[in-house]
C-alpha cells in the first residue's frame, strides 16, 4: 500500500509551493491536501474556536478551508472519512514561499501545519524556501526526506512524535545538513498612523532581520547555501529550569502563608 500523506500550508492551497510539493509527493504517495483558502503566514498554532468554518472540495483529493493551517490539519485529522480515507501515514506542510528559521518556528503557520499532526503522534516535515529557489528541486528533496523519515520509522524505533524543520537558502547549493535552531532577529517595530477618518490604525514589525553565526544552526547553514533540517521538540518543558520552579513555587507558598 503506497502511503497516504495529508499536506497543507499557511500559503493557500493555490500556492505554487505546495503544488510543487504536491507533484513530487504523487510520485510516491496518495496525497490529500487540505490548506488555507488565503495566505495565513505567521498565524502559528491558532485555531478558529470562536467562528464557524467552511470546507470546499475544490477537486478530488484537494480541499480549501477559510481557516489557520492548523485548523486544516485538526479538522483533516478529525472529520473521519469525509477527507481522508484513513490515518496519514506523514503529515508535510509547504512549501512555503520563504524562509522559517530560528525564532521563526514559534510564529509560523507552516510549522504549526505540521506540528499539529506531531500532536497526533503522527510524524511530520515542514519545509520551507526562499522564493526564488527552484521549487521542483526543492520539492524533490523534501520528498526523499519524508521517506527515508518514513524507513527510519519502519526500521526501527525513533522519537514519537517526529517533527521536522526544512529549509532551502536563498543561494542553495543543493546540500543538506543537520542542525539546531539559530537566532533570527527581527526588527521590532510599531507604526502608529491614522487613516483618512483620522482614526488611529498600526502596523506591526518592521523590514529588517539578521542573525549571527552560531556554529551548527540552520541559520548558519543559510549562511553558507546549505539545506537545514532541524527536529523540533513538542515537550517545552525545560527541565534545566526546574529546581527554580521549585524554588519560586516554595517561596510563593511560604509567603502565602
Amino acid at each position: 500500500m503506497r502511503p497516504l500523506v495529508l499536506l497543507s500550508n499557511d500559503d493557500g492551497y493555490a500556492s505554487r509551493g505546495i503544488q510543487a510539493l504536491r507533484k513530487a509527493l504523487a510520485v510516491h504517495a496518495d496525497v490529500v491536501v487540505v490548506a488555507p483558502e488565503t495566505e495565513q503566514s505567521a498565524t502559528s498554532h491558532a485555531l478558529s474556536l470562536h467562528r464557524p468554518l467552511r470546507l470546499r472540495r475544490v477537486e478530488e483529493g484537494l480541499f480549501a478551508m477559510d481557516g489557520t493551517p492548523a485548523d486544516c490539519v485538526y479538522v483533516a485529522l478529525h472529520a473521519g472519512d469525509r477527507i481522508v480515507p484513513r490515518r496519514p501515514d506523514l503529515v508535510m506542510s509547504g512549501i512555503n514561499h520563504g524562509m522559517n528559521l530560528g525564532r521563526d518556528a514559534f510564529y509560523s503557520g507552516t510549522v504549526a501545519a505540521a506540528r499539529e499532526g506531531a500532536l497526533r503522534g503522527i510524524p511530520a516535515v515542514a519545509s520551507s524556501a526562499w522564493v526564488t529557489v527552484d521549487f521542483a528541486k526543492a520539492a524533490e528533496l523534501s520528498v526523499r526526506i519524508a521517506l527515508a523519515l518514513l524507513e527510519e520509522r519502519a526500521e526501527g524505533p525513533v522519537p514519537v512524535p517526529t517533527l521536522l524543520n526544512v529549509n532551502f537558502p536563498k543561494d542553495w547549493t543543493g546540500g543538506l545538513r543537520s542542525t539546531r535552531l539559530g537566532a533570527r532577529i527581527y526588527e521590532d517595530v510599531i507604526d502608529f498612523r491614522r487613516d483618512p477618518r483620522g482614526r488611529e490604525y498600526l502596523w506591526l514589525g518592521g523590514p529588517g532581520v539578521w542573525h549571527e553565526h552560531e556554529a551548527a544552526s540552520d541559520t548558519d547553514a543559510y549562511d553558507q547555501g546549505v539545506a537545514s533540517i532541524t527536529p523540533l521538540i513538542l515537550d517545552l518543558t525545560d527541565v534545566a529550569g526546574a529546581p527554580l520552579a521549585s524554588r519560586v513555587a516554595l517561596r510563593a507558598m511560604q509567603e502565602h502563608s
